[in-house]
């Protein structure tokens, strides 16, 4: 490639095979990526010999990277407001769909110890594409299963694919400069933040003006549309790594057992998803019964309620501080043990259960991104890593709450499921408070709000 001395020449990097043949059809979706592909500028230095490369991700490429991620996010709530309307179609108890939920949660835990570590040492489009393939192919027998047990199935293999989002965001930071990158991941990870909020109220709607077999068939036709696009927009790039899938096992396995607060603020963090999961995963039937008789629509809309968690994430990272990370994981945990007392009683109080939503979805965001802000600083170097074992230790929690809340629902009511995830929000208070008082000092250093808000993952 020429470089003109003493001008900054820009070009554009094509990742996809130019040897076949071009059709009209690849012409325009070459043009079409040309817009959306990273550029690359050349920029030389003293007396021409230094060439200092800096890479510039388009406005195009960032968005369709964003859309993907919050489409394949929302795989894993799709099911979340529909359990009421699946225990009628295969005329089963409540608490048995719960373990719909369940399986997609073990499925997308499983995938993020096994499958996220390939990011680094595997070509990323045939494993980006393959799972989104693979994905299309679940949804499509969520959509047509017969019964129970095929769904249930169908949506463990969901969860195990919906992964792809966790191997995207490393590879966006890879293409971006250091000083676009923060924005860059910003970016998809607040897709993926929106396509959680979004998840609920698409398929309350759908399943509602048709049926919630739709809302699985046309999650299926978007992970087709996601492949075909990131199959040309990715490219065929070579691994990261040169190391081996045993080697990088072992280094994640050393990762957790040399570090006690990883380990704690894992525990911390899988009883706070597990608290989340065990009210989502029984809201459904709540207002789908008496006192309130919601339609699937109405259930969906509700899901609207937790947008408060957006607006949280940011408070908290603005005012996260050395000094005060630990003393506002306190607070948000003490609120987390209320916000279930006031959901308890709104079972009957529409209001209550309102206020219990939004404090508790705000806590569980918050309690979320301290955790990483406090892992992040733990070692630097092993970010990847301790990502992969606090969000492993995080879905595991999730998929054991919509366990708990779906038993503790069908054994006791609304009643139940209120105690069991005020439970569990208990426990991570105490896992918190234990460590306080007995140390009497606050955890490592986190890293500035900016940073840590570039990790937060829905």
């Amino acid at each position: 490639m020429p470089l003109l001395h003493g001008v900054a020449t820009r070009e554009t990097m094509r990742f996809h095979d130019d040897s076949a043949q071009p059709n009209g059809l690849t012409v325009w979706f070459d043009s079409f990526v040309e817009l959306t592909s990273c550029s690359r500028v050349n920029q030389p230095g003293p007396e021409g010999r230094t060439v200092r490369m800096q890479i510039t991700p388009s406005p195009r490429f960032v968005w369709l990277l964003t859309l993907a991620c919050g489409l394949t996010v929302a795989n894993l709530y799709y099911t979340q407001p529909l359990l009421h309307a699946i225990s009628e179609s295969f005329g089963v108890s409540q608490g048995s769909t719960g373990a719909v939920v369940t399986a997609t949660q073990l499925g997308y835990a499983a995938a993020l110890v096994l499958l996220v570590p390939l990011g680094d040492i595997v070509p990323r489009r045939p494993l980006v594409c393959g799972l989104l393939l693979v994905d299309a192919a679940a949804l499509t027998v969520s959509a047509v299963a017969p019964n129970l047990t095929t769904l249930i199935v169908a949506a463990c293999v969901v969860g195990v694919s919906s992964v792809v989002v966790q191997i995207l965001v490393p590879f966006a930071a890879s293409v971006a400069g250091d000083a676009e990158r923060n924005r860059v991941i910003g970016m998809l990870l607040s897709g993926m933040l929106i396509g959680v909020l979004l998840s609920r109220t698409f398929a309350g709607l759908v399943s509602e003006a048709i049926s919630w077999r739709a809302v699985y068939a046309l999650a299926a036709l978007f992970m087709l549309l996601a492949a075909s696009v990131l199959f040309r927009l990715l490219g065929p790039r070579p691994a990261d790594l040169s190391i081996t899938y045993r080697q990088q096992m072992r280094a994640i396995v050393s990762v957790a057992a040399s570090q006690p607060v990883l380990r704690r603020r894992s525990l911390i963090g899988a009883c706070v998803y597990a608290a989340f999961n065990c009210f989502w995963t029984t809201a459904a039937f709540l207002l789908a019964d008496d006192p309130y008789h919601f339609d699937q629509g109405d259930i969906g809309l509700f899901g609207l309620v937790g947008v408060a968690g957006a607006l949280t994430t940011n408070l908290a990272g603005r005012y996260m501080t050395d000094a005060r990370q630990s003393v506002l994981s306190g607070l948000m945990l003490s609120a987390l043990v209320l916000s279930f007392l006031a959901m308890g009683v709104g079972g009957e109080i529409l209001l209550l259960l309102i206020v219990g939503v939004l404090v508790m979805d705000a806590t569980v965001q918050g309690v979320h991104l301290l955790n990483q802000g406090v892992i992040y600083a733990l070692q630097p170097s092993a970010r990847a890593r301790l990502t992969a074992v606090y969000m492993t230790s995080y879905f595991i929690g999730g998929a054991l709450g919509s366990a708990i809340g779906s038993t503790a629902y069908q054994m006791a009511g609304w009643a139940g499921a209120s105690v069991a995830g005020g439970g569990l929000s208990l426990i991570a208070f105490l896992a918190w408070a234990v460590r306080t008082r007995s140390t009497g000092r606050a955890e490592p250093a986190v890293p500035q709000a900016p940073e840590i808000a570039t990790a937060r993952t829905s």
